[in-house]
This record gives structure tokens, C-alpha cells and sequence, in this order.
């Protein structure tokens, strides 16, 4: 596959077997994104797919609907900015989920958040299990979206360490089933945080956008959920719910965002199985 870098203005270019194909499709570690021009460019050109996304969480907080009379308009409402997250990946063309297998995964991951947000709207009916659950296959799919490379061994020794003092946290709290899927929960959110800041590179010539945004998402996931359990589990946290659906919309949007220059485009993944 041969690369050709044109200006901006033109977009990146790839040719393969002498054919162009589209910018969306470049290898996202071969395309530099450090350049200011650059990311101001982006900005102008994924700005607007994100509008819809911002207008729906401003729906969300300017309604408040009380989370004591759950019914499906406030199901609707909630999930109502992940909805506009799918509509983000989708407007790149469904062609670019079919050939970067990363983005298919973050995208069926905001899947089963909406799914989770639904159930977690009855928690207090006995569904906050149900939501759990379908969060837990969030992060194992946005992992699996954030590869395994490069290892980070050292960044994984970090998130080890502080997943296990939250669980300690957390524990005296806990009970019954609860004792059990909260320590996996916790281990798998904590996995994919990992994931995510393995590649994380904030100077130097590595250094990516997208990979500061995965990061950054995943932080704000798991500041979000600690925020969940620790209200649940261990004491009331002070205007608990604004802090939970904040930490939680930017931690999707910026997830969402790192899926636009996807690792794992399906012809630069078939080239490296090859070699």
C-alpha cells in the first residue's frame, strides 16, 4: 500500500493497487494529527456531526425529569445523546464502520450503554443488575476497540493498583451477588481504561488526538461509575446525579471521538497479520 501525504485541504490519500480510496480509510497510525492546522480542520469538520449530541444532553439537564417516577420518556430522554452518538459514527458512512473493525466495536458498545442506561432508568425495580451487565459488555467491547498494543505494562500496574484500593473502597458496602459483580465490574472497567491510556503519548511525535480522547473518555467513565457505587454503596455523594451524567456524556463523546481515525482499518490489519 503506498501512502501519499497531500496538503490538508485535499485530505489524506491512500492508494492501493493504484486505486484512491477514501481519507476515512488511511491507516490511523500512519496519519500524523499533531498539527494544530490540523486538528483545527478536524474540529471544523466534526464539530457539526456533534451538535445533535450536544443539544440532546442539554435536553437531558434542562428537563431534570426526576428519577423517582421512572417511565420511558425519561428512558428516552437519557439515552436520547447516546442515540445521537450512533447518528456521529454513522454520518462517516456506514462503510467505515464495515472496514475499521475498532469503530464497529465502540459503536455496538454505545449499543448496550443505551441499553444500560435504560435498565439502570428502574434500578430501584430490581434492573440495576441488568444495567450492570450490559455496561460490563461496554468496556470489554471499547477494550478490545483499543487493542492491545502497545502493551503499557507499567500503565496496567497503575490501573491494578487503583481498581483494587476503589474494590477496598467499596467493599464494606457490598453484599450478597453484589460482592462479586462489582469486583468484575470493577476489574473490567479498569481493563479497559488501561487499554485505552496504552497509547497515550502527550509528547513527542506519537502524540494523537484520538488517543487523548480515548484516555481521557476513560477516566471520565470510571469517575463516573465510582461516583454510581459510591453513592449506591457507601455514602450519598453531593449532587451525585449531575456529576454522574456529566462524567458519563463527555466520557462516551470523547470515546466516540476516538473512533473517527480508527487503529484497525481491515486492509492495514490483513497486511499485518501477513507479515
Amino acid at each position: 500500500m503506498e501512502m501519499s501525504h497531500c496538503p490538508l485541504s485535499s485530505k489524506f490519500l491512500t492508494y492501493h493497487n493504484g486505486e484512491e480510496l477514501p481519507s476515512a480509510m488511511c491507516p490511523r497510525r500512519r496519519r500524523p494529527n499533531t498539527n494544530p492546522h490540523i486538528i483545527c480542520v478536524w474540529v471544523k469538520s466534526e464539530g457539526p456531526k456533534l451538535v445533535p449530541f450536544f443539544k440532546a444532553t442539554c435536553v437531558y439537564f434542562v428537563l431534570w425529569l426526576p428519577s423517582s417516577s421512572p417511565s420511558w420518556v425519561s428512558a428516552l430522554i437519557k439515552c436520547l445523546p447516546i442515540f445521537c452518538l450512533w447518528l456521529f459514527l454513522l454520518a462517516h458512512g456506514l462503510g467505515f464502520l464495515l472496514t475499521h473493525p475498532s469503530a464497529t466495536r465502540i459503536f455496538v458498545g454505545l449499543v448496550f450503554s443505551a441499553l444500560g442506561d435504560a435498565f439502570l432508568i428502574w434500578q430501584d425495580q430490581g434492573y440495576f443488575v441488568h444495567g450492570l451487565l450490559m455496561f460490563a459488555v461496554t468496556h470489554m467491547l471499547y477494550a478490545s476497540a483499543f487493542g492491545m498494543r502497545p502493551l503499557a505494562l507499567r500503565t496496567g500496574l497503575v490501573m491494578a493498583v487503583l481498581s483494587g484500593l476503589c474494590y477496598a473502597l467499596l467493599y464494606p458496602g457490598l453484599s450478597g451477588a453484589f460482592t462479586y459483580l462489582v469486583g468484575v465490574y470493577v476489574a473490567l472497567i479498569s481493563f479497559m481504561g488501561w487499554r485505552a491510556m496504552a497509547g497515550l503519548r502527550l509528547v513527542g511525535a506519537a502524540w494523537r488526538w484520538t488517543e487523548l480522547a480515548a484516555g481521557g473518555g476513560a477516566l471520565l467513565f470510571i469517575i463516573s461509575d465510582l461516583t454510581i457505587a459510591l453513592n449506591k454503596f457507601c455514602f450519598p455523594v453531593p449532587y451525585s446525579r449531575a456529576l454522574i451524567m456529566s462524567t458519563y456524556y463527555a466520557a462516551q463523546m470523547l470515546i466516540a471521538l476516538s473512533a473517527v481515525e480508527s487503529r484497525e482499518p481491515v486492509e492495514d490489519y490483513r497486511l499485518s497479520k501477513a507479515n
